[in-house]
């Protein structure tokens, strides 16, 4: 059973991608990248640490995305900003998984709830 409901998850999600816009899907990788850390922190707090591990690396992989996907030619400051910032997330996250420091998990839960708060505003600020 446990299986069939991931497998149904997994098809959603990849339905979603297919058919999201390039907004959404910066949108999908911050809602990811959250989870991720999420679910770090819980496994910090159980000591399981090969799930902790398998969290995080997948929360720096998505933000590494974030950071590479910006477009500098366009983004100007805006985006040198913004990679400076998820450059010091990504250091945040590996010394959150070498000191075990879900305190650190949650600065940059927060600073990236923030950028997506921010982003998740866009589509109406276009429409006015």
């Amino acid at each position: 059973m446990y299986n069939a409901a991931n497998e149904y998850h997994r098809l959603g999600i990849q339905t979603e991608v297919a058919e999201a816009d390039p907004h959404r899907l910066i949108q999908m990788l911050m809602e990811g990248a959250l989870d991720r850390m999420a679910s770090a922190k819980g496994a910090m707090q159980q000591n399981d640490p090969a799930l902790k591990g398998e969290k995080l690396g997948a929360a720096i992989s998505i933000i590494d995305a974030l950071r590479a996907s910006l477009d500098h030619q366009k983004g100007g400051e805006i985006a040198h900003n913004l990679s400076d910032l998820y450059a010091y997330m990504l250091s945040r996250l590996i010394e959150a998984s070498a000191s075990n420091d879900t305190a650190l998990i949650d600065e940059v839960s927060e600073l990236l709830r923030t950028i997506k708060s921010a982003w998740d505003e866009v589509p109406a600020r276009l429409e006015q």
